[in-house]
């Protein structure tokens, strides 16, 4: 395949995705930023945020939400496929840790050049928004107020972890799934088929990778500068704060993102692939 197909198709397949999913990854995001205990779990804010902002408030933040969750699929997909084809033995054959490896550079590579800026702004508007007073007008005053600040990168260690994490995980347990029937179907996979098997990748990467996440989230919050001088020293102050389990709050919205998100984006990719090959 050729590389300008991974890019076009993981850019439709991450709009689309993007779009779909969006507001589990604000119901997340908001339970990971809390301090207080406000929302008692996902539902408690998902109707909170339906009473006080109306259906428009489960789209906070979206536009760059939206723009990077196309240009990082886009990215991850061109880069997994070129460095997967890379590491194909002489027989075409790739192993799981060669898989793992690939996946793994591609989500680090997403997570520097995309992911790190665009969730900036997503993660300060939805906490904007979560205050009494709100400091930015939308998107665009956001960036501005952030690139003043020098805050458009801040947080990028543990997003390209975390971004790392995620592909590692995500790709090679969709693609030894993938494998496995392919194998024994003997054709290449249907759009139901790449749906339910990215989905299951979606569950076994949120409870893997969920830490980064919530670092990640708390590094990018209003109140990051003053309160964690490292993405460690936020980690330990989870913990210290709220116990153990805090680092695997806002799984269960997550989790209802990356199982559809992981379903929808590998279909659309498969299709947009299938359609590109026939031209």
């Amino acid at each position: 395949d050729a590389p300008a197909h991974s890019l076009i198709a993981g850019i439709v397949a991450g709009a689309i995705e993007g779009a779909a999913t969006y507001p589990t990854e604000l119901v997340k995001t908001k339970m990971q930023l809390q301090t207080t205990h406000q929302y008692s779990n996902p539902l408690a804010c998902f109707r909170h945020t339906i009473q006080t902002q109306g259906p428009q408030g489960l789209y906070r933040g979206l536009p760059p939400m939206l723009l990077g969750n196309a240009l990082k699929a886009g990215v991850r997909f061109l880069t997994y496929d070129t460095i997967k084809e890379q590491l194909r033995d002489p027989q075409g054959r790739l192993t799981m840790p060669r898989m793992m490896c690939a996946g793994m550079c591609a989500g680090v590579v997403e997570g520097g050049l995309v992911v790190a800026p665009t969730e900036a702004l997503k993660t300060r508007l939805i906490h904007d928004h979560c205050m009494p007073k709100q400091k930015y007008s939308g998107a665009i005053d956001c960036l501005k107020e952030v690139l003043r600040e020098g805050g458009l990168y801040r947080g990028v260690g543990p997003v390209m972890a975390r971004q790392g994490a995620n592909s590692c995980v995500r790709f090679a347990a969709y693609d030894s799934l993938k494998q496995i029937v392919v194998g024994y179907t003997g054709t290449q996979v249907t759009g139901v088929q790449a749906f339910a098997l990215g989905m299951c990748a979606g569950v076994v990467t949120v409870y893997t990778t969920m830490p980064l996440d919530v670092v990640k989230t708390r590094m990018q919050g209003l109140s990051a500068a003053g309160a964690y001088r490292s993405s460690v020293h936020c980690a330990v102050s989870v913990v210290r704060q709220d116990g153990i389990w805090a680092l695997w709050r806002g799984a269960t919205p997550r989790l209802a993102r990356l199982m559809f998100s992981g379903a929808i984006v590998f279909a659309v990719y498969e299709q947009v692939m299938k359609l590109l090959r026939e031209k």
